[in-house]
């Protein structure tokens, strides 16, 4: 398929503060929140009520087919999973689903949770007596699986589907926001065999859901292709630590279980931040979204779909195919990253060795301060000889090893020595942002400047993490989480296996 999706223009509704103001419901209205933004109520969007799980409940549900939809061919079928206090409507209108399915001819369905629009989860808030949001009681898991009603719930809608649409059963998809990502994720682990991939954003599964009071690891279903979304301020309260420590425990998760490669492929393409993990049993992908709230954004419908559901099928032995995707999962062609106190770098791809751990350093004023001092900036300050390295220049320091030439690729000649500011670019002076320093034998320059001045790259730097590529790219808190494990030693998985018992509870009580 390849039809032209079409963006409807809505009317915005600036002053709304609801999770999901009602007066959506059968609007051309549009939400813009950061993190959080919808489409008019799609036209071909429609609404059914009737008893799927048959235990004469009313269940309601919502279909999105497009109008290219053909009976004599299979199509993939994709269940999107709305947040606690929202509707299946509502759901369809926060993502782009609609717009994927009018381009790629899929048929998507959205179920309204059966308690009060809150998915029935384990592992959050079980402890204590009744948890009310929004003076909204929120349900309890049984201790059987089996009898969650809304996982009994999605497998029929899944099977309604099924039979009535020609669905292409080895490309069922699931995804979700929020609370409806901590029901994706739950279904993935008791029924994800189902699934060719699952994917979710917003919401972190609490770890005593992922492992029992040993540390060991609670799963029936086996491994699941996962794409797991977390916005950079997805914690309402800013609890960072918390979250990605949460985050963490949630990779590790599927990483152990789909046997992954604890290295990723790292790719920073604006502000959405990607490491993709490669599975001998199923791929995940981690995605980080800068500056972004709880929520989901609007085009991660396309992104899940170009990136990763576009090449997943699950063959009925239960294997997982994969076959080229819309966009390839690779790392950017030419990225360097590093980390204070970390002897090691990521460069294209490979962890390397450095001569010197990188260091921060302030440029100061202080003359006429009466002996105080001001910070007018403060910079990375990297190995020369690694920077040589990172462009493919030649690197050759003088023999007290104060001063160096670096000879780059396309013929300039670089001269820099301990203590000035100044660099030498063939025959003429250009101020660096902060002077040359010596540490451990090698001198060292700022690589904000080296990679802005020199080559015009992007260096994002941002919670204790430095990131160079040759694209618009900003680093998001989480991914910089990512690099400093990768390079500090920490991406090894057996080494958090010991702390999860110890910091599961912990997180529990934060959460």
């Amino acid at each position: 398929m390849n039809n032209q999706p079409v963006i409807r223009p809505g009317r915005p509704d600036d002053d709304n503060r609801h999770y999901l103001p009602e007066e959506l419901y059968h609007s051309d209205i549009t939400v813009n929140e950061n993190g959080n933004n919808s489409l008019p109520y799609p036209e071909r969007l429609q609404e059914f009520h009737e008893d799927l799980v048959g235990e004469g409940r009313t269940d309601t549900w919502y279909e999105y087919v497009p109008e290219s939809y053909d009976a004599s061919r299979k199509v993939p079928l994709v269940i999107s999973l709305h947040g606690g206090l929202m509707t299946g409507w509502g759901q369809c209108c926060y993502n782009s689903w609609p717009l994927v399915a009018d381009r790629e001819g899929l048929i998507c369905a959205f179920p309204t949770a059966s308690e009060m629009r809150f998915w029935t989860i384990e592992g959050i808030f079980e402890s204590g007596g009744p948890t009310v949001l929004d003076g909204v009681v929120v349900p309890r898991p049984p201790e059987d699986y089996t009898r969650n009603y809304d996982m009994n719930l999605i497998l029929a809608l899944i099977r309604h589907m099924c039979e009535k649409y020609n669905i292409d059963e080895e490309r069922i998809y699931m995804q979700g926001m929020s609370m409806g990502n901590l029901m994706t994720a739950q279904f993935s682990r008791y029924y994800g065999n189902m699934l060719a991939g699952a994917a979710g954003a917003g919401a972190a599964t609490w770890p005593n859901a992922l492992f029992d009071e040993n540390g060991e690891i609670r799963n029936v279903a086996g491994p699941v292709p996962v794409w797991q979304a977390r916005p950079e301020h997805n914690d309402f309260g800013g609890d960072y630590e918390g979250e990605s420590y949460k985050f963490k425990m949630n990779r590790y998760y599927w990483q152990k279980i789909n046997a992954c490669d604890p290295v990723p492929q790292i790719s920073i393409v604006g502000e959405d931040n990607l490491a993709f993990y490669k599975g001998e049993k199923a791929d995940m992908v981690f995605h980080d979204i800068r500056n972004r709230d709880h929520g989901q954004k609007l085009d991660e419908a396309f992104l899940y779909w170009d990136y990763f559901f576009s090449g997943l099928r699950r063959k009925p032995d239960g294997s997982v195919e994969y076959s080229e995707t819309r966009l390839p999962r690779k790392r950017d062609d030419f990225q360097a990253a590093l980390v204070p106190g970390c002897a090691k770098a990521l460069l294209n791809g490979e962890i390397v060795s450095l001569p010197q751990a990188p260091c921060m350093w302030q440029k100061i004023k202080y003359h006429g301060l009466n002996g105080g001092h001001k910070v007018r900036g403060e910079y990375l300050m990297v190995p020369a000889a690694f920077l040589a390295r990172m462009v493919g220049a030649e690197y050759e320091t003088s023999d007290d090893g104060l001063s160096a030439v670096m000879l780059l690729p396309d013929g300039r000649r670089l001269q820099f020595a301990r203590g000035s500011i100044g660099c030498m670019i063939d025959d003429t002076m250009r101020q660096m942002y902060v002077e040359t320093i010596h540490r451990g034998g090698e001198l060292m320059l700022s690589v904000e400047w080296f990679g802005r001045y020199l080559f015009n790259y992007t260096v994002s730097v941002h919670n204790g993490a430095c990131y160079v590529t040759d694209h618009h790219a900003e680093l998001s808190y989480f991914m910089a989480d990512i690099l400093k494990d990768l390079l500090g030693d920490r991406y090894q998985l057996e080494k958090t296996y010991a702390e999860i018992c110890e910091r599961t509870d912990f997180i529990h009580r934060k959460g």
